[in-house]
């Protein structure tokens, strides 16, 4: 018996640096990690308002994340957020940002001209939702890439190609086209699926998926990304998507064509960091009298609505404070047949209490304009929370 532990002890080496528990027989490795945030939340009512019940404390996370290498061919990445899921068992709505599990995929590396990503994740398509929730200051995405607009996580497989050594990536995808929603198993009547594809570009070296200039990186870098998905999903006469498909838009999935396109930039330059990021979707549902048309003619509409939007934002990273400042715009427009456009400014303040393990994080809302046909009770919002790190 003695024998037998002491060869595990052998075979096994096992690191738990802070937060972080490693196991590594030598040829494959697996890291466990976990995650804890959580927030007060306060919203300013608009007139004549009286439902606070957004005033509250929420758990937002509660992670376990497992990533594993098997050799130089094969990497596994499994986080799952508890809090999203006790939440999730409750409310019939999934939150997109936080569904409950976030990956389930395996990536193989074993092609020396491409990377194969398969199972389930954060799609290759919006820089914005690329940036782990972790790096940012903010406790809330920008409405559009939130995951209500387009989805922002599917089951299917992606292809990924580097370039310039990793200077240029390319991704393209297909996928099943519903969302968080593809985890129930089916695709909806259509059968269709859904298709991405992202390039990007950065200069003068790697340019990794972060908002936040932590290095002082003394050389200014930039990168540039083109990004673009379709989708056709016409459903057969009498037949529906299944529930809560289309989000509280009806612009995730429609009952026509759905063309999307996306272009982004980015920079960091000694603490400073910014991103600009613009979706421009065009959407061609075959029934005519789909309430997207607003009961407009097909010669008043040509068949088609136009939906999309803006996110423009700066950051500054004081290591002597260990202090995050980021300022956000945003516009969205959900429907060019509507008048009007929703806009949004959003301060927030991190401060590292530890690296980056442990923050605290203030975000601040302010509505500068609703969009007609989607008008909120309340005008600021105020959260102030913790986010910890075990990794």
């Amino acid at each position: 018996m003695k024998k037998n532990i002491l060869l595990v002890i052998g075979i096994l080496s096992i690191n738990t640096s802070f937060a972080q528990f490693v196991i590594s027989n030598g040829k494959s490795t697996l890291e466990i990690s976990s995650g804890f945030s959580g927030f007060y939340n306060y919203r300013a009512l608009k007139s004549g308002e009286v439902d606070a019940s957004k005033n509250r404390f929420k758990l937002r996370d509660a992670q376990l994340s497992i990533d594993g290498r098997i050799g130089n061919d094969f990497e596994l990445s499994l986080k799952v957020d508890f809090a999203d899921m006790a939440a999730n068992n409750i409310n019939t709505v999934i939150d997109p940002e936080n569904p409950g599990l976030l990956d389930a995929n395996i990536t193989y590396k074993g092609l020396k001209f491409m990377d194969v990503e398969m199972g389930y994740g954060k799609l290759h398509y919006s820089r914005n939702t690329m940036v782990s929730f972790e790096n940012s200051a903010y406790w809330q995405g920008a409405e559009i890439t939130r995951g209500s607009v387009f989805s922002v996580r599917d089951v299917g497989v992606t292809f990924i190609k580097n370039f310039w050594k990793q200077r240029a990536n390319a991704y393209l995808g297909a996928y099943t086209g519903l969302g968080e929603l593809s985890l129930n198993g089916d695709n909806d009547p259509s059968g269709q699926l859904e298709y991405t594809g992202r390039m990007d570009v950065s200069y003068p070296s790697r340019y990794r998926y972060t908002e936040i200039d932590e290095r002082h990186t003394p050389i200014p870098m930039f990168q540039i990304g083109v990004a673009g998905r379709y989708a056709n999903k016409k459903l057969p006469t009498g037949t529906a998507f299944p529930t809560n498909a289309t989000s509280s838009y009806g612009l995730k999935v429609i009952d026509g064509e759905r063309f999307v396109y996306g272009f982004d930039v980015a920079f960091q330059y000694r603490g400073f960091s910014g991103q600009f990021e613009i979706h421009q979707m065009k959407s061609k549902p075959q029934n005519p009298n789909d309430p997207l048309f607003q009961n407009y003619t097909s010669d008043q509409t040509n068949g088609y609505i136009l939906s999309g939007g803006y996110i423009a934002q700066l950051n500054y990273y004081c290591k002597d404070w260990r202090t995050i400042l980021s300022l956000r715009y945003e516009e969205l427009d959900l429907n060019d047949l509507v008048d009007g456009n929703a806009r949004r400014f959003s301060p927030a303040i991190g401060h590292k209490l530890k690296g980056t393990n442990a923050m605290v994080k203030f975000q601040y809302f302010n509505i500068l304009r609703d969009e007609s046909s989607d008008t909120q009770t309340w005008k600021e919002q105020f959260r102030l929370g913790f986010q910890f790190q075990l990794k």
